[in-house]
């Protein structure tokens, strides 16, 4: 059940943090902080995929919702959920994944995080801002958006988790 609550409360938490602080923050060139999508991958690793897909859907809509943006990030949440099976399977340890284990940066290390994390958050970040722009002619502003764009949130989302998250003790 505490599994559960602490899920419920980082919803609300990335909910809140993303509509009322981040969205707010303007870093120029088109630059936007997220960090909702490190809520889809801290789930864990056998969860049925009807309902991460369900998840990554109310969370985004709940962002959309707060911040007019009319299904952007609903969108580009439930590629990143629909994908998210796919790249933990191609970076999966030798030994697989256990089941009661939480994806974490402390749980998995740097090199799996910053390789399955950051190759999903930029399928998201290309699709919603290829999503806001709407033009192909636009290709390489929507990749300069997403250049930019990605290593911020990816450091923002390690640190999250080195304030959010406790470590592991060893031999437990």
């Amino acid at each position: 059940m505490s599994r559960i609550l602490s899920h419920i409360f980082r919803f609300a938490l990335f909910l809140l943090i993303q509509v009322v602080v981040l969205n707010q923050v303007e870093l120029g060139a088109g630059t936007l902080l997220m960090i909702y999508p490190l809520f889809i991958v801290l789930l864990p690793v056998e969860i049925n995929i009807f309902l991460l897909l369900f998840l990554a859907f109310a969370l985004g809509i709940s962002i959309d919702a707060m911040s007019n943006t009319y299904g952007l990030h609903a969108s580009s949440l439930l590629l990143l959920a629909y994908f998210r099976p796919i790249i933990f399977q191609a970076f999966a340890p030798r030994d697989g994944y256990e089941t009661d284990l939480e994806l974490n940066i402390h749980t998995m290390g740097f090199r799996w995080f910053f390789r399955a994390f950051g190759s999903l958050l930029l399928i998201h970040h290309f699709w919603f801002f290829l999503l806001e722009l709407l033009r192909f002619d636009e290709i390489l502003y929507v990749l300069q958006k997403t250049i930019l764009s990605l290593p911020l949130s990816l450091a923002l989302c390690v640190l999250i988790q080195f304030l959010l998250i406790r470590k592991p003790m060893k031999g437990s």
